[in-house]
């Protein structure tokens, strides 16, 4: 038997237990569609036979693959290490008391964690249309648990088939509902270039990237390392996802700090990571590239603009090291920059500073900060005393045009003569 050990993480590793809890609430009511909404930061959690029938012949016993401990917990083993089903990845559908981090079996989870017409019905349940779909604990938020194989033969074998799965079973059963998201080899970005290009010529409309990259130890954004790959997004409008985490950074510091800090500081990843790729000139460097922060929400923005104002007008560094004086930092935000976001109350009067045209709606499914299935009410509420051009932007159109994603003509409707169904 290999030597296998239960990967830490700062974010889970205080509350895995070796007791299981099971059991699913009934489906919930649909819930009354007021919007059309197109989620752009929701979560697959990989089926166990993601990678059969996807693998080069010679690495098919070398494969990711599940396993069961002696307390008949589900987990991936992959380079003799195993990744745990971490609870709070797929809670949607269990009692708020059954919520923890303990590993999960695919039977103790809603079926649309996992399978794609699962997911299109709960979809339906919500009133979300469309989703966009990160990865959960196998691969990381940017594949980095492939990007990081010992074997990078395999590691990049692997890459490929949870995108291959992604595009064919994924998205490819639900085209309409589902929009193709790609994890990026990280280990050579010239490698990496020809994937997002290849992958763009089959339908992917985004890549899941590192938030900063130097937390993994790898290059910086200040550096030409990872301009291949910027520069082949660019060219086949292939929208950079950043999702929160994805760097496995956090603003949180103090040893044996309960899993709500990490939470809580969830909007300081967006604000350091936008602040690094403008000051690298990413926005400069690749004028057409789209940014999307997901799973950021939106008050860090206008926080990041206030200070970006101050240190332009009073700051040395300020005017050296920004290289074009006709677009300041403020305006790159505007232009290249995508703001996702969860909750709206709190925030949404902002959105005249970032500005309307690039503000999008997250569902966030299964995790623990989901909506659902009561997406369409937490829109309601954010929303309100909104036009309906502004609405139409904020719940779909957006969506739709960065994802190059059409929607029905009949749910392009105003919002009080939307359809009851999809």
């Amino acid at each position: 038997m290999p030597t296998v050990r239960e990967p830490t993480h700062p974010w889970n590793e205080q509350r895995i237990s070796e007791t299981r809890s099971v059991g699913l609430l009934p489906d919930p009511e649909p819930r009354q569609r007021e919007y059309t909404i197109i989620s752009v930061d929701d979560h697959v959690i990989e089926p166990r036979h993601l990678f059969e029938g996807r693998m080069p012949a010679d690495l098919i016993a070398a494969a990711p693959r599940v396993v069961e401990n002696d307390r008949g917990q589900e987990m991936w083993l992959y380079e003799e290490v195993l990744y745990p089903q971490i609870g709070l990845n797929a809670v949607a559908g269990r009692p708020k008391d059954q919520w923890n981090t303990e590993p999960s079996r695919f039977d103790e989870m809603r079926t649309g964690c996992w399978d794609s017409d699962a997911r299109v019905a709960d979809m339906d349940l919500d009133g979300v249309y469309a989703s966009l779909c990160f990865p959960s604990l196998l691969a990381g938020f940017a594949g980095v648990v492939f990007s990081q194989s010992k074997d990078q033969e395999l590691g990049l074998a692997c890459s490929r088939a949870w995108n291959d799965w992604h595009l064919d079973e994924w998205a490819g059963k639900n085209p309409d509902r589902m929009i193709p998201l790609q994890i990026p080899w990280l280990s050579d970005p010239d490698i990496a270039a020809d994937e997002i290009r290849r992958n763009a010529e089959r339908g992917f409309k985004a890549v899941s990237f590192l938030e900063n990259p130097i937390d993994l130890g790898l290059p910086s954004m200040h550096t030409d390392h990872w301009d291949p790959l910027l520069r082949a997004c660019e060219e086949t409008n292939t929208v950079v996802c950043l999702h929160c985490g994805s760097s496995r950074w956090s603003a949180a510091r103090s040893p044996r700090a309960p899993l709500e800090l990490y939470s809580t500081l969830f909007t300081a990843n967006p604000l350091a990571t936008a602040a690094d790729w403008l000051w690298a000139q990413i926005p400069l460097r690749f004028p057409q590239l789209d940014i999307a922060f997901s799973e950021g929400g939106l008050g860090w923005a206008t926080m990041l603009m206030d200070r970006l104002e101050w240190v332009m007008t009073h700051s040395a560094s300020g005017y050296s090291a920004w290289r074009d004086p006709n677009l300041t930092p403020i305006d790159a935000m505007r232009r290249n920059f995508w703001f996702c976001t969860i909750d709206l109350p709190p925030t949404f009067a902002m959105r005249d500073r970032l500005g309307s045209d690039h503000i999008m709606l997250e569902s966030d499914y299964p995790h623990a900060d989901s909506t659902w299935p009561d997406t369409q009410d937490n829109a309601r509420r954010g929303l309100t005393g909104l036009n309906d051009d502004e609405a139409r932007k904020v719940t779909w159109e957006n969506a739709s045009n960065l994802f190059r994603h059409p929607v029905p003509v009949e749910l392009q409707l105003p919002r009080t003569a939307v359809p009851a169904a999809v």
